[in-house]
């Protein structure tokens, strides 16, 4: 039954995405504003979707914790169901931090390409990190949150990877704060899984961290200790506790 209901949401995925691509490059000569909340009609569609025919579940904790203004999101990364929902539902557009070479990809790497957000050109090195602080700081002037997540890759469930200074850098370069965000849809979603299974999934967003008089190590440990103090919280089971 899992493994039919997974071919089912992949189908319907695929048959959802082609469509709103073209869409997505109908509306292109629309404002940035419009062309994002059209756009997250997919995520909010895939999201949906995962609910209905996978029944996987979500609900959000804390949310009164997300600020009336500018903020780097540092997030933990179980799966893509977060790259999904993020999006979607934060009240600000949300800027992804990727290599620019995703435009390449057809269907969704035309859509992403007209969200104005943070691609970078990875081969420039160190250079790269300037073009985050660069591009970050216009879209935070925008209004605009960046997301980044700091363990840079999918991490399963119970496990966790070096959390990079790089979001944690951005935020002190700008004098943004850090909203930290702790979930578990590996859960539900297990990284290069094809089979998902049903279930509910946390997300929970803490208080924000100020980087204000902090270095970007401070703010990085900071954000670590948050995030994975609140995963204890959200599945013990996966770390012996109780």
């Amino acid at each position: 039954m899992a493994w039919i209901r997974s071919a089912l949401y992949m189908a319907f995925l695929t048959i959802t995405v082609i469509p709103y691509a073209f869409a997505c490059l109908a509306w292109s000569f629309l404002p940035l504003h419009q062309r994002y909340r059209l756009t997250m009609g997919w995520p909010r569609v895939a999201i949906w979707g995962a609910r209905i025919i996978l029944g996987i579940k979500w609900q959000i904790k804390g949310w009164e914790n997300l600020p009336n203004g500018p903020a780097v999101i540092l997030a933990k990364h179980q799966s893509a169901w977060e790259t999904l929902f993020l999006p979607a539902y934060l009240p600000r557009q949300a800027c992804f931090v990727y290599k620019k070479e995703l435009h390449r990809v057809p269907f969704f790497g035309w859509g992403l390409a007209l969200l104005g957000m943070i691609p970078i050109n990875r081969s420039k090195g160190r250079d790269a990190f300037e073009q985050v602080v660069e591009i970050g700081q216009k879209r935070l002037n925008e209004g605009r949150w960046p997301v980044l997540f700091p363990e840079g890759t999918r991490v399963a469930p119970g496990k966790t990877a070096r959390f990079k200074t790089g979001g944690a850098m951005l935020a002190v370069r700008t004098g943004a704060p850090v909203v930290p965000i702790a979930l578990n849809s590996g859960e539900c979603w297990p990284r290069n899984a094809f089979i998902k299974k049903p279930g509910h999934i946390t997300v929970s967003i803490g208080p924000p961290i100020e980087s204000t008089g902090h270095n970007a190590a401070e703010v990085n440990q900071l954000v670590q200790k948050w995030i994975e103090s609140e995963m204890r919280i959200l599945n013990p089971e996966r770390y012996g506790t109780k």
